[in-house]
């Protein structure tokens, strides 16, 4: 039997990577899983999804006030996973989030390595990211500083997997350009509890045309979720908002918030549901998205999206058919995005038909399919 080992950055946070993560669990479920750090703590309704499993940390799981330091942890990332030993594994699957240098691992010659991309690192490249380094003269000087290094160290750790999985066709061009290599499409899965339904039943105690509009997921600033709250205002409209923030940003968006906007926080896929069910329409503001999970979740439940059309979302909403897109991360873009929603007429079933296309089984499938063949092909370390 094949002995496969799991590599994920960091388990401290729940979004669309650490789904992907629990579906390669589903398909090697005796795989432990590496990481630098594990703090269930943090993961609030998700806690409880990775007890049972093997969890093996480094030595920075040891140290006092480690939440602190996750993002510092970036500069010695490499050294973390290189310390980890693979000897006795015939596969190690890397799911790489873009936060650390996981692919730093070291392997036998005759092991398999392939890496799931969700994107390189974003801060490495360009691409917005949740803390605003550059606001200060120091913070630009001294992360430039090290984001070379760190680039350097990146590029060489990309060229060690023998095989690379983008999560998106935008990400697969991120690897190209960053990383010069090739890689194959496998687009996330996005199975959720009553989620998909087929095309000819209501969905349970759902609300017809919505009660709300609804933004969420990651509260960080490239998701824009101010000028979605800003526009809702304007527009006298509700808007629920759900999700974990980030570096202090919940904060500053509760103080433009009205009373149209109410914050419901963290939450369980129950309650996700229902969110979803009952809402008139996902706003997406979200800027350079890798792939973007939550609009295809909502459009399991026959909702449309309003998205900045940018990155990985194109991929996943149809123009007319399953939302509308805006070009311009502005107010007045999705007030005007909103009202063509408003005139347009979205098929529930159209959009839990796109959705179908993202789902578990198929991710699945495809994953273990790429293996078998990666494993055919008989490439070898040097």
């Amino acid at each position: 039997m094949m002995k496969v080992a799991l590599v994920h950055d960091y388990i401290k946070e729940y979004g669309g990577a650490e789904r992907v993560l629990e579906a390669l669990h589903e398909i090697w479920p005796e795989a432990p899983v590496y990481t630098s750090l594990y703090l269930p703590e943090f993961l609030g309704p998700h806690k409880k999804r990775f007890e049972g499993w093997k969890i093996v940390t480094s030595i920075f799981q040891e140290f006092p006030f480690k939440d602190k330091i996750i993002s510092p942890l970036r500069i010695v990332s490499g050294k973390i996973f290189a310390a980890f030993d693979f000897s006795n594994y015939d596969l190690v699957f890397v799911s790489a989030t873009g936060a650390y240098i996981p692919n730093k691992i070291r392997i036998p010659k005759k092991c398999l390595h392939i890496c799931y991309c969700h994107t390189p690192p974003r801060y490495l490249y360009g691409y917005a990211t949740a803390r605003n380094w550059k606001k200060s003269l120091a913070g630009r000087i001294l992360g430039e500083f090290a984001n070379h290094f760190l680039r350097l160290a990146d590029f060489e750790a990309s060229q060690k997997p023998d095989f690379y999985i983008a999560n998106s066709n935008e990400v697969r061009r991120r690897i190209k350009k960053f990383y010069r290599r090739e890689a194959t499409i496998v687009y996330p899965p996005v199975e959720m509890a009553d989620s998909i339904l087929p095309a000819n039943l209501p969905a349970r105690h759902e609300k017809k045309n919505g009660e709300y509009y609804l933004a969420g997921g990651r509260l960080a600033r490239p998701k824009h979720i101010d000028l979605a709250i800003k526009a809702i205002i304007k527009m006298k409209f509700r808007l629920k908002i759900f999700g974990k923030a980030f570096a202090g940003y919940e904060s500053e968006l509760k103080d433009m918030a009205g009373r149209g906007v109410e914050f419901v926080g963290e939450v369980d896929d129950n309650k996700l549901s229902d969110l979803y069910r009952n809402c008139k329409a996902l706003i997406y503001p979200s800027e350079d998205e890798d792939f973007g999970i939550i609009p295809v979740e909502v459009a399991a439940f026959g909702k449309p999206v309003i998205a900045f059309k940018s990155g990985g979302v194109v991929e996943s909403v149809i123009e007319g058919k399953t939302g509308i897109f805006f070009d311009k991360l502005t107010v007045g873009s999705i007030i005007s995005a909103i009202e063509r929603l408003e005139k347009t007429n979205i098929s529930r079933e159209e959009c839990i038909k796109n959705a179908q296309k993202f789902s578990k089984e198929r991710f699945k499938r495809e994953i273990v399919e790429f293996v078998k063949n990666s494993r055919k092909a008989g490439l070898q370390h040097a």
